[in-house]
């Protein structure tokens, strides 16, 4: 509604009351009588009205020192725009991770690649006994990803693990891993593909802790059965 040069919107959500206060500078007030000058957001460099399909979008753009913005998303169907809601969902969440924790590891199978060799390695230099069992096993859990990718590609998975195995036990290639296009062994740092740091760490952590829980829940119940 436009009244004395003035737009007025109608029931407008308090998510999107408070993303344009912050776009364009402005304080939310309760009531129109307590208003100040300086409550009055003057950051707005364009204010405009579009009709996109059936329904008519507000923009404010070319705005000084935004602090909030929108992405508008469109697809072909509720389905398709669904899905392209929950990429960007899980990309930006991507960036929170890589923000908080600026660290990045190599993608593509590689991090669990140069770990799992690590772990063959620490089992037959720094352990004896029956204490190599879980760094073998776990060890092996971990090359299930480069795997699972070489599979989803279609490439030779034996030929490509083997020469994975033989790139990792040099130091030199552990940023090795699988291209989840073409199913070729590339190195991450030139191809790009990288994860975030803690996410990776969390993972691990969240796998070893489940094994562990599991055989102990195995130790309960074979020694209510020895009962």
């Amino acid at each position: 509604m436009l009244k004395a040069n003035i737009t007025c919107f109608r029931r407008l959500r308090k998510t999107d009351n408070n993303r344009v206060a912050r776009a364009c500078g402005a304080t939310i007030v309760s009531r129109p009588d307590e208003i100040q000058p300086s409550d009055v957001g003057t950051g707005c460099g364009l204010f405009e009205v579009k009709k996109m399909g059936d329904e008519y979008f507000t923009f404010m753009t070319e705005c000084k020192d935004p602090k909030a913005c929108t992405v508008l998303l469109r697809g072909g169907s509720k389905d398709v725009l669904n899905e392209i809601e929950r990429n960007l969902g899980d990309a930006m969440q991507v960036v929170r991770n890589v923000v908080f924790d600026p660290f990045l590891l190599p993608g593509g199978g590689a991090t669990e690649m140069a770990v799992a060799q690590a772990l063959a390695r620490a089992a037959h230099t720094e352990v004896e006994g029956v204490q190599q069992w879980p760094f073998t096993s776990l060890g092996k859990a971990l090359e299930v990803i480069p795997r699972t990718l070489a599979q989803n590609c279609g490439a030779n998975v034996i030929r490509q693990m083997t020469v994975l195995r033989a790139k990792h036990r040099n130091l030199d290639g552990s940023s090795w891993g699988i291209d989840g296009e073409s199913g070729a062994l590339v190195d991450m740092k030139i191809l790009g593909v990288w994860e975030p740091y803690n996410v990776k760490v969390q993972t691990l952590k969240t796998a070893v802790e489940a094994a562990c829980m599991i055989l102990r829940i195995d130790d309960i119940v074979s020694g209510m059965k020895r009962a």
